[in-house]
């Protein structure tokens, strides 16, 4: 690794992109502070930095979403003004965004058209979409409506969107945290032969061995600087995580615990649920339970029932005819709504943490009080209580560093691995007895996502029940008890972790259930 005062040497000749003493400052923060850097033709570059280090305030200028207060960004060798997002189109820059822009009340056509002006294209666009899609494996149907699509599968939507375009520098903020292993070794493939033909990747991932197998060279931002490069060929997942940090990475801890005699805090039966949705997957006869001090681990790749599930779980779609299928320390309530479920103690953190998990324009004290405020008594008299709630949001801020001005701030405000930090924080800081949490750290960076699964191991060794909905094996393997599968809305057999492979659980994913190598093993037997 270079040092922090050497970190603009080395560059390569004639760049595609070079960012010289880019700033940009926000009520609060400085959010980049003299930034520079150099990217060539075809290089694969990564960006790499903790949650609120300035990455995705650097991708925007570049994309000409923001403006920067200083500095220059040179495009092939001349010093470039972006007026927006359609001027860098034209320039040949694409970018696929952390946080999804797309319509939900239009097609995956509509969403790609809105950025297709030439009418010829626009002619043979639905065929260009099956044909990208297909050939890239990020299959799409143009005639289905967004809001009925997984977080995974939206963000197909936004890769394809971006591969028509056939740009010359493609940014990329966090591509593949929803995306199945299959479907990130093809779409690496696909980055590798763009970079062959010339096209420059700009790649932001917190997936610090997917940066170690595709990039080349990195550049590491803390506090809003640029504060080292590297070669991640020659780093590896942990040196890179601690550069970022500038501190020693501690992994989670965790002791085998002892279920013998632990209640069953979570218990599903034979759920079956028509999707309420044509596009929806259905659960059929879905059954698990969870113990006081457990943690079970659902994997499957997106749209396999994870939503419908959750949704389930959470009260968000209640099951009337049948309130015995879900139980909540022995309480009945699959025909109730959120608010029993929470009375009895249980918390949920849906996938989707914008407009779902928190609401963007509210501040994050009156997000933490949208779930706490009965656990937390943030109500008396029928009256919110401001300082308590306050003092709440600021406990959550504190408690999980999460990287803001204060309770005062708008959700909307927070990167995305940051809110995602609050959001789990605000559940665990309730001491819940049934915790359902679904892709936990979703754009977390590594030393963020440490924590959350250590807050997650340290709520189940308090005696909760902890359930988590993940397509990132690393993560259930890392944190889990027992695991079993979600695909095509059938679940398999719950196993303990111990007993199974990566390659086992790969075939359970694609819902071949009948190949998985060993017979399954009760839970009641581990």
């Amino acid at each position: 690794m270079q040092s922090e005062n050497n970190t603009q040497s080395a560059r390569v000749e004639k760049p595609l992109l070079s960012l010289q003493g880019i700033t940009k400052a926000f009520p609060g923060t400085l959010a980049n502070d003299n930034v520079g850097f150099d990217i060539g033709h075809g290089e694969i570059h990564a960006l790499l930095g903790e949650n609120g280090a300035g990455k995705s305030t650097l991708v925007k200028i570049i994309y000409g979403v923001l403006k920067a207060d200083a500095g220059e960004v040179i495009w092939d060798g001349q010093a470039m003004t972006v007026a927006g997002p359609a001027a860098a189109r034209q320039r040949g820059i694409g970018m696929v965004f952390q946080h999804f822009s797309l319509f939900e009340a239009m097609t995956v056509q509509e969403n790609i058209g809105l950025a297709v002006t030439d009418e010829k294209d626009r002619k043979i666009l639905r065929q260009s979409i099956i044909d990208v899609s297909h050939g890239y494996g990020l299959p799409l149907d143009p005639d289905r409506h967004v809001h009925t699509m997984s977080v995974g599968e939206r963000q197909r939507i936004e890769i394809v969107r971006c591969l028509l375009a056939n740009p010359k520098l493609l940014i990329l903020d966090e591509p593949t945290s929803v995306l199945t292993p299959q479907e990130v070794a093809r779409l690496f493939e696909t980055l590798n032969k763009l970079s062959s033909e010339g096209c420059a990747i700009l790649y932001i991932s917190h997936k610090l061995h997917e940066v170690q197998e595709l990039c080349e060279h990195a550049t590491i931002l803390r506090g809003g600087k640029v504060v080292g490069e590297c070669n991640p060929k020659v780093e590896t997942p942990r040196s890179m995580a601690e550069l970022m940090i500038g501190d020693k990475l501690t992994p989670p801890e965790r002791n085998k615990p002892d279920l013998s005699g632990a209640p069953t805090r979570l218990e599903v039966s034979n759920l079956s649920l028509p999707s309420d949705n044509p596009f929806g997957v259905d659960l059929d006869k879905v059954s698990f339970a969870v113990k006081g001090g457990e943690i079970l681990g659902v994997a499957g790749i997106a749209g396999s029932g994870q939503v419908e599930l959750m949704a389930a779980l959470a009260g968000e779609t209640v099951i009337a005819d049948n309130d015995d299928c879900v139980r909540i320390d022995g309480n009945a309530v699959a025909a109730h709504g959120p608010g029993k479920r929470r009375h009895l103690g249980a918390v949920f953190v849906p996938e989707e943490r914008n407009g779902h998990g928190a609401v963007p324009a509210m501040t994050l004290a009156d997000n933490a009080f949208l779930t706490g405020f009965r656990r937390m008594n943030l109500i008396k008299n029928g009256l919110i209580q401001t300082e308590p709630t306050e003092a709440f949001a600021n406990d959550i801020i504190q408690s999980f560093d999460v990287r803001t001005t204060g309770p005062a701030a708008e959700a909307g405000s927070l990167s995305g691995g940051n809110l995602q930090k609050f959001i789990v924080g605000r559940e665990v800081r309730q001491e819940p007895g049934v915790m359902a949490i679904n892709q936990p750290t979703w754009g977390v960076d590594a030393g963020a996502a440490a924590a959350i699964h250590q807050q997650l191991i340290d709520l189940s060794g308090r005696g909760a029940a902890v359930l988590v909905i993940s397509q990132d094996l690393d993560e259930i393997f890392a944190v889990c008890d027992h695991i079993c599968v979600m695909a095509e809305g059938h679940l398999s057999d719950v196993r303990p972790i111990g007993d199974v492979s990566v390659e086992e659980i790969g075939i359970l994913m694609g819902g071949l259930h009948d190949q998985a190598a060993s017979p399954a093993t009760s839970q009641a037997e581990a």
